[in-house]
């Protein structure tokens, strides 16, 4: 039920879009996986491939939400309950439709508590995922086998990035539409020259030591994700040496500021991200369908 008073969320369009771009330059990490997409398809839902929820007026927006594969919502300071009440009444009456609420934890916490009721149980509530940012050259060396993954490479990369999937994620990406999605995904970004590995000749032929994507780019910064190391090459400094790498590729060739989200409950990963050079920069929060 919507209060009385309490303002409404509305679809944006391309009128809107300097000040959705004024919004989201509040704070450029955080709003990343937004960004990115509104720098190359506006804010139109025709091009942009989901509606963009938002709060205020043509002039200035106080919160916008992203209502795609992921529901990405993002705030003001002060504004996140008014906006998780808009934002939950609209996404209520279209029903769920996205796999995972996505965000700055102070935006996504007061929104999935009223979604819960509706859209509850979800598969997993992630609270508290800090989010860590680096701007400058890494602090260990970089793992120079790291390099783009080529198309000819696909077929190697797709199983070390379903096992990363899986092991993060908790269930298989090819338990939707047989992969074919997540496929097509990993293609583009192996395309884009997103997708960096490191591939070496094993016993049973070419295998992934290291992986990681650059899964989300705007001009001032990018996010990367699904940083994985083969089981067996584990607790050896790869995972560190390759996310080096994956940042001074990234600083040089994609955006100046990376980041990059952990859960809080991986203490070693966070530790490792530290040795490399991240610095806090927030806090996400996932809810996972």
């Amino acid at each position: 039920m919507t209060v009385l008073g309490a303002r409404s969320a509305r679809v944006l369009d391309a009128s809107d879009e300097r000040a959705v771009r004024q919004l989201l330059d509040t704070d450029p990490v955080a709003t990343c996986m937004v960004a990115g997409r509104v720098e190359v398809h506006g804010v139109d839902p025709a091009s942009l491939g989901a509606p963009l929820w938002g709060i205020g007026s043509e002039g200035r927006l106080d919160a916008v939400c992203l209502a795609g594969a992921n529901l990405i919502p993002f705030t003001r300071p002060g504004v996140e309950a008014e906006a998780a009440r808009a934002f939950a009444d609209r996404a209520r009456r279209g029903g769920r439709r996205c796999s995972t609420i996505v965000g700055p934890a102070a935006a996504v916490a007061p929104l999935w508590e009223r979604l819960a009721p509706h859209w509850g149980p979800a598969r997993d509530v992630r609270p508290d995922q800090p989010l860590l940012a680096i701007d400058g050259p890494p602090l260990v060396a970089p793992e120079p086998q790291v390099r783009p993954v080529r198309l000819g490479q696909l077929e190697t990369l797709l199983p070390a990035a379903i096992a990363m999937f899986t092991e993060e994620v908790g269930v298989s990406p090819l338990r939707v539409d047989g992969g074919a999605g997540y496929r097509a995904r990993i293609t583009e970004l192996v395309r884009a020259g997103q997708s960096l590995a490191w591939i070496t000749e094993g016993p049973s032929g070419p295998e992934v030591v290291f992986k990681a994507e650059v899964g989300a780019v705007s001009r001032t910064a990018c996010q990367v994700q699904g940083v994985w190391v083969a089981p067996r090459h584990r607790g050896r400094g790869i995972g560190q040496a390759g996310t080096a790498a994956v940042v001074e590729y990234a600083r040089r060739a994609i955006a100046p500021v990376v980041s990059l989200y952990v859960n809080d409950f991986n203490a070693a990963a966070r530790a490792a991200y530290h040795r490399v050079g991240f610095r806090d920069a927030g806090t996400y929060a996932s809810v996972l369908f």
